[in-house]
């Protein structure tokens, strides 16, 4: 097979993409030249943890917004691949909610069974990709970030990877010019410990501000005031954490919110959310949309309705996580190896309607977790990824929700049953709260 495949990203979508294709190589087919640009050093996209911010040594922008103490917000169970168990990577059954190093691990183990590292190209930052309607090819200009020189290539498909929460959206409020404090987003946010005694202000209450609220309270902030701008939360959250409605400006250390009430603060987080950013792709091929669970102009949520040739992978708002990015990417390389039929142009949009229309009637929590499962069941029913219970994590999704209601502070001690296996993890040998060590060493001690 004479095609060419760009991949714009070795995070986890990308490698699940490298990984589908090292699977229908390993069954006998033929597959096209595939080329993985990858800006960092590494591969693992977000999971990389750098204490930079800004900028790194080469002038790019900063991808990664991870944090030291990061934990699984989720079950392991609920994002297992379906060809590679935790259970077979670390040689037991391990507690349902690991820290970063643990998951990146994971990772990363099925990456280099694969053996597929040989596909990357690291430390490459891609800096345009354009299409020539008459030759109906991709022109991708890259830079090689070791020697500053800039090529280019032509590709018959592109495949965007390169995730949405890399880009922050910082909103401005009255007042921040003069604030004596920090201000910064969360995704220039490392370590709870730089506010340890302090009256901590977090704007937005999604799992980001959600989390890095019980960062704050855990690595032992004075207080943590939770801004939110349509509705609280609802959680019980413990007595040095409240909910306020959305702040409207700051005088001094003084932050003022809509209610009327105020509050003296030593920082603010920005937890206000990232934009979909494409800088690289030309204006044309650029998916314009916000983070929903459905992203219009996708059909099946992986291929652009306007030029079937280019792909996005795992650009939904997410519950469903690593096994979703991996029945995307089995479909998206069904579509390059043309095992999968597209339909025409009208029909596309006519299903990418569908689901539109669809998520605009969705309410709850539960009933967003189901629209994730039946997106993922339409694209398992496509595909040879290994079939696994679909409802079976939903239930694990809803049970999950269930326990933070109940106790937003221990929802993480609770243990599940592996959906691919059956076997129900262990309990943590250390209550979340009290485990402040997040290494790989201290979190699979026995």
């Amino acid at each position: 097979m004479s095609e060419r495949v760009a991949i714009i990203g070795a995070g986890p979508s990308g490698i699940a993409l490298l990984h589908s294709f090292q699977s229908a190589a390993n069954k006998g087919q033929a597959l096209p030249e595939i080329v993985c640009f990858e800006k960092q050093e590494d591969w693992g996209g977000l999971w990389n943890y750098t204490w930079r911010t800004g900028t790194d040594e080469y002038g790019e922008l900063v991808h990664g917004s991870m944090y030291r103490h990061l934990w699984s917000n989720g079950p392991k169970e609920a994002l297992e691949f379906a060809d590679y168990t935790f259970e077979e990577h670390f040689g037991r059954s391990i507690p349902s909610f690991p820290p970063r190093e643990v998951l990146r691990d994971y990772i990363m183990g099925r990456a280099e069974k694969s053996n597929i590292k040989g596909f990357v190209r690291f430390r490459t930052s891609v800096r345009n990709v354009a299409y020539n309607e008459e030759t109906k090819k991709f022109t991708v200009t890259a830079c090689n970030l070791l020697n500053q020189t800039n090529y280019s290539e032509v590709f018959d498909y592109v495949v965007v990877a390169s995730g949405h929460f890399s880009v922050p959206n910082v909103p401005r409020f009255e007042g921040f010019e003069t604030f004596p404090g920090r201000i910064l987003h969360s995704h220039d946010y490392r370590d709870a410990s730089e506010f340890t005694g302090k009256d901590v202000l977090v704007i937005g209450t999604s799992y980001s501000g959600e989390d890095l609220a019980l960062q704050c309270y855990k690595f032992g902030a004075k207080s943590v005031t939770l801004s939110y701008r349509t509705k609280p939360t609802g959680f019980k959250w413990p007595d040095r954490i409240s909910e306020v409605p959305l702040l409207t400006r700051v005088q001094n250390k003084t932050a003022y919110f809509k209610d009327g009430s105020s509050k003296e603060v030593d920082a603010i987080l920005l937890c206000t959310g990232y934009q979909h950013s494409f800088p690289f792709l030309s204006n044309e091929l650029k998916l314009q949309c916000q983070n929903k669970l459905w992203i219009p102009g996708l059909y099946k949520g992986v291929v652009w309705t306007k030029n079937p040739k280019l792909l996005y992978l795992g650009m939904q708002d997410q519950f469903y996580t690593f096994n979703f990015f991996d029945v995307e990417a089995w479909y998206a390389r069904d579509v390059v190896l043309q095992r999968v039929k597209l339909p025409s142009k009208e029909e596309m949009e006519e299903d990418d309607l569908l689901w539109q229309q669809r998520e605009a009637k969705l309410q709850t929590d539960e009933e967003k977790i189901y629209f994730q499962g039946d997106h993922v069941k339409a694209l398992l029913a496509e595909t040879d990824y290994p079939d696994f219970n679909v409802d079976a994590i939903n239930e694990c999704f809803v049970e999950w929700e269930h326990d933070k209601a109940e106790n937003i502070l221990t929802y993480r001690d609770k243990a599940f049953k592996s959906v691919m296996t059956g076997t129900v993890s262990p309990v943590h040998h250390t209550e979340w709260l009290q485990a402040t060590d997040d290494s790989k060493e201290a979190f699979l001690a026995n």
